[in-house]
């Protein structure tokens, strides 16, 4: 019986932080890869921390979607006790991450955003705030 080995949790999560940053752009796999001179299908295997990504290329990544590459690593597994510490008693920054990293997370945020009235904005929290009580 051959077992598929599992991602490292760490290049998971800068999978993760890449997916989101280069959906926040607007930009597809492929233009991505094009940037990089790889395949989407190398992009998709860095996304989902199948591939690792190394330094000088994530340096590259980092540069093509306009952030430092600490970004890739804010708020990871390997957070220091410090960062753990800014985030107790509320939801982790992987939790955050990866909801944002999904298709449905990322266009909720981004419809969300789009909302300029603030008593409609408020009125939206306090629905999905009710519906999740109801869930319980």
């Amino acid at each position: 019986m051959i077992t598929k080995k599992q991602p490292n949790s760490t290049d998971s999560y800068v999978g993760a932080r890449v997916r989101m940053r280069r959906m926040m752009l607007g930009m597809t796999q492929q233009k991505l890869g094009a940037a990089l001179g790889l395949t989407f299908q190398q992009i998709q295997k860095y996304e989902k921390g199948a591939n690792r990504i190394g330094a000088s290329r994530l340096q590259q990544i980092a540069q093509i979607l306009q952030v430092s590459e600490s970004f890739f690593f804010d708020g990871g597994p390997n957070a220091s006790a410090k960062q753990s510490k800014e985030f107790a008693g509320g939801p982790s920054p992987n939790y955050i991450a990866d909801f944002l990293a999904t298709p449905d997370g990322f266009s909720l945020c981004k419809a969300f955003m789009n909302i300029d009235e603030p008593k409609l904005r408020r009125m939206i929290v306090n629905l999905v705030e009710k519906l999740n009580e109801r869930s319980k």
